[in-house]
């Protein structure tokens, strides 16, 4: 991978560009149970080993006939019952019909089910009161999902949306992508443990905090090593046995250029690293690249940018390299804004903003207020990002501009 040290922005669309391009899926599968497979991603399409429903069944409560001896006015005796779980036994007799109550097998002999609601019981049998249709309110085999089928494709994380189907075709047991593992860390000597005194000048750790939390959600296996001083020595060995261990490593801090910045100097030795000045507000220093091993992402120091670079860069690569083939960006669309937004043209600004909709069901958004870097309980007041064009300027209210709904990653309910 060719070095990256230009003085010139690049958009987020040729980042992302430049990292999917360069990654693919890292190989590894196993079988686990189907009770341990939430969030997990399936490594082959899922085949149906089964029909869905497996017999032709009966969509309504009612009775069930075949079409050629009804002749529109006499009634027909009933000769058996079918139920769900207590099918009949045998076929349907000549000019009779059955009582049949919903998902109970459809005999043999029956071609047609009539609701109860169009049915009235006589001495005699049954008379049907409205028009029949041949082969109505009837659920053939296979109609939902046939035999061999392929349900879902390879690459299909698994969810409540998924894994219930799963069970109703009888499988135990699926192929899933093993999790990838991912080492995380901070640099920086004013960085201090969450839960550890603050000595004079110091700050706590929330970017390393705040992206394992975001690793959670995506199922990966944390390696954490820290908050790392801003020694050479020690940042250079830890990058080799992260490397040594993970698929992926994701650093905080030192990826612009400082004068305590060793990370870009040590990189530059152990892999091919691109160091980026990405045309994004917040989130402009990143870097991205190959380790010995792994890929290396290293995300600014700021607390803000670092969430923002992972969320709409480190989020996409890790559903490319663990195998997510579904994931997609999420939706944007636009709305009127409500409150005037500052912004400086040169970069594509994400603030952070609060949608509502009014009495009428209208939507609208408004800023959280100041949209600093550092200003991390600005997240925990939104439920979007403003997305503002890179060439915009000021935005007045009552101006449209595109959102970006939260994903799961940052949803705070």
């Amino acid at each position: 991978m060719d070095q990256c040290h230009t003085n010139d922005l690049i958009s987020l669309e040729l980042a992302l560009e430049k990292l999917l391009s360069n990654t693919k899926t890292v190989t590894g599968t196993e079988i686990i149970p189907l009770t341990s497979s939430a969030q997990r991603i399936i490594a082959t399409d899922l085949i149906s080993p089964i029909n869905v429903p497996p017999f032709d069944n009966s969509a309504m409560d009612g009775y069930g006939l075949c079409f050629a001896d009804w002749d529109g006015k006499t009634p027909l005796p009933v000769a058996g019952k079918s139920f769900a779980g207590k099918p009949m036994e045998g076929e349907l007799k000549a000019g009779c019909c059955i009582r049949i109550m919903t998902g109970a097998p459809i005999p043999q002999g029956v071609d047609t089910v009539v609701m109860q609601e169009s049915t009235e019981q006589t001495e005699q049998g049954i008379i049907f009161t409205q028009p029949i249709k041949k082969g109505s309110n009837i659920r053939k085999a296979g109609e939902d999902i046939a035999q061999g089928s392929a349900v879902f494709p390879a690459g299909t994380l698994l969810t409540t949306a998924q894994l219930p189907l799963i069970a109703s075709l009888g499988i135990s047991d699926v192929t899933v992508y093993r999790r990838l593992k991912v080492a995380v860390f901070s640099t920086g000597d004013e960085l201090q443990a969450v839960g550890q005194p603050l000595a004079d000048g110091q700050i706590y750790d929330t970017n390393r905090f705040t992206v394992r939390l975001m690793l959670e959600k995506l199922n990966c296996e944390i390696l954490d090593f820290g908050v790392l001083p801003d020694s050479p020595e020690k940042l250079k060995q830890t990058f080799i046995e992260a490397d040594q261990q993970a698929d992926l490593v994701i650093s905080s801090g030192g990826v612009s250029v400082g004068e305590a910045d060793y990370t870009k100097q040590i990189l530059d030795k152990l892999g091919s690293i691109g160091f980026w000045k990405l045309a994004i507000k917040p989130g402009k220093p990143f870097a991205f690249g190959k380790l010995s091993s792994s890929w290396f992402c290293g995300l600014p120091g700021n607390p803000v940018s670092a969430a923002l670079t992972f969320y709409q860069l480190v989020q996409p690569l890790i559903a490319r390299l663990s195998g997510h083939s579904q994931w997609c960006t999420p939706l944007r669309f636009k709305v009127p804004v409500t409150t005037p937004l500052k912004k400086t043209p040169g970069r594509l600004d994400f603030q952070r903003g609060i949608l509502t909709a009014d009495e009428q069901g209208q939507l609208h958004v408004a800023t959280t207020g100041h949209q600093g870097s550092h200003v991390f309980s600005s997240f925990s007041l939104a439920n979007c990002f403003i997305v503002l064009e890179r060439e915009r300027g000021r935005v007045e209210a009552g101006e449209m501009v595109e959102v970006e709904m939260f994903n799961y990653l940052l949803k705070s309910e």
